[in-house]
């Protein structure tokens, strides 16, 4: 293997080599979706990004030595808010089986349209139930876990090193804590492994009655029993790190005694979306199939390829300002690109070496811009175009349109063009709503490289 990856580690603050325990099963953990909602614009970015890594280390160590296992949280009270609101008259467990049934299948067709690969595995955590139960046992036995008035909790305190991927000191935490809610605990910071559920909440039989797991130990219980008490790779969102991934490694250490739980943590960063934090009451909050499917953003559907170009536009640790503008700046740069088919080659060396410095697909999305615009002067890059396109995941589409429509509009759009240049504004506009009235919408932009002024068609979906 020639090629040298190197990660960024959030648990040590630093880049380095990245050096698998054993290159014949690289393994590697992603966080994936609670299944109560359909997945927004922020659910995908992590998607995409490990998505990304994925490709890579399939292509650096072959793809039968990669294991990518992405979790189904369908244990949730999220969920059951969810079940109870949309199914009011039905028994709890088949409302529950409803919503996650249909909020999962919506996930694996919207990531599937943003060009993302299956995992290796996809568990869900009410299929590892005895695997959280055997996990628990293990953590009161050793004197990292007790039982509280009904909830088995982690002793925090039992941890010598607890804190150390947040960086956030124990007595830190407590400060912060509110003690007189949580009386029954031994140290405020002390979080939940196992909880009761009462009647009419869904439950599972354990030691210390019918209850439910508690969010942390479904990750530890399912990355163990899928990649092994250590493992190479564990990713997920900026928003993770305190308090989930932090308890993941309190519990997973603890109970199997080791000195990590994974060797390399990454974490994407945060999501905006024109220019604000994404929420419902800003009214800014955007699935992926409104994206996809509706009109609801910038006036039109985005195609799934134009918006993974969009996410990878930015590093993936740095935090992304998703907007319409970001959007058409992808579809831009998209449309400059030659549609290859049937093409078989190796990546480019200078794509995959950005992609090797910490996932760096700025850089390597300026490299492969590079090579599309090279191919259409020497088609024997194209294949080189092609691998290096397939490897982040963009494959450009051909678009159904008519040969002679597609002329004929090209012509028009040349000639507004000239309109345009000569201040000819009045006729330039006739151009743009007789061909709108048609079905064809235009857009203009301006070239990244040299700054003038370049137009784009498609036909109105």
């Amino acid at each position: 293997m020639s090629t040298t990856l190197r990660l960024y580690n959030t648990l040590t603050r630093e880049k380095a080599d990245f050096q698998p325990i054993d290159p014949q099963n690289v393994r590697m953990y992603v966080c994936g979706p609670t299944v109560y909602d359909y997945a927004h614009i922020g659910n995908a970015r992590p998607v995409i990004v490990f998505d990304v890594l994925y490709r890579l280390l399939r292509h650096v160590y072959g793809a039968e030595h990669v294991t990518y296992a992405r979790n189904i949280t369908d244990v949730d009270d999220k969920i059951n808010a969810r079940a109870l609101r949309d199914h009011p008259g039905l028994p709890l467990n088949e409302a529950i089986r409803l919503v996650t049934e249909k909020t999962e299948t919506q996930f694996h067709a919207d990531v599937a349209s943003l060009g993302c690969l299956e995992p290796t595995v996809e568990p869900r955590a009410t299929d590892n139930i005895p695997q959280m139960i055997a996990i628990i046992e293990r953590l009161i036995a050793n004197g990292h876990g007790y039982v509280a008035e009904g909830e088995v909790l982690f002793d925090t305190k039992s941890m010598r090193d607890y804190g150390q991927l947040s960086k956030r000191p124990l007595d830190e935490q407590q400060a912060g804590a509110r003690i007189a809610v949580d009386a029954h605990k031994k140290n405020p910071g002390d979080f939940v492994l196992w909880k009761l559920s009462a009647h009419n909440e869904p439950g599972w039989e354990s030691p210390w009655g019918r209850g439910r797991p508690g969010w942390h130990i479904e990750c530890s219980a399912m990355s163990g029993r899928y990649l092994g008490e250590v493992f190479d790779i564990h990713g997920g969102g900026l928003d993770l790190i305190f308090p989930h991934h932090e308890n993941e490694i309190a519990q997973s250490r603890c109970a199997h005694g080791t000195d990590v739980m994974a060797n390399v943590w990454m974490h994407n960063g945060f999501v905006q979306v024109e220019g604000r934090k994404m929420s419902k009451s800003e009214g800014n909050f955007v699935t992926i199939h409104d994206l996809l499917h509706t009109q609801t953003f910038g006036g039109q559907q985005w195609p799934g390829e134009v918006l993974r170009l969009a996410m990878l536009m930015t590093h993936y640790r740095e935090p992304i300002d998703f907007s319409v503008k970001r959007l058409e700046e992808a579809e831009r740069l998209i449309a400059k690109w030659p549609v290859p088919e049937g093409i078989e080659g190796e990546p480019d060396g200078a794509v995959l070496d950005a992609l090797s410095e910490d996932l760096n697909t700025v850089a390597a999305v300026q490299e492969l811009h590079a090579l599309a615009q090279a191919a259409k002067a020497d088609p024997e890059k194209l294949s080189a175009f092609a691998a290096s396109a397939a490897l982040l995941g963009i494959m450009p589409k051909k678009t159904e349109v008519d040969e002679a429509l597609a002329s004929a509009v090209d012509a028009l759009v040349g000639m507004r063009l000239e309109m345009l240049k000569a201040k000819n504004f009045a006729e330039a506009d006739k151009i743009r709503d007789d061909l709108s009235a048609k079905g064809i919408q235009l857009k203009d932009g301006k070239d990244v490289a040299t700054g003038e002024r370049v137009t784009t068609w498609e036909v109105k979906r």
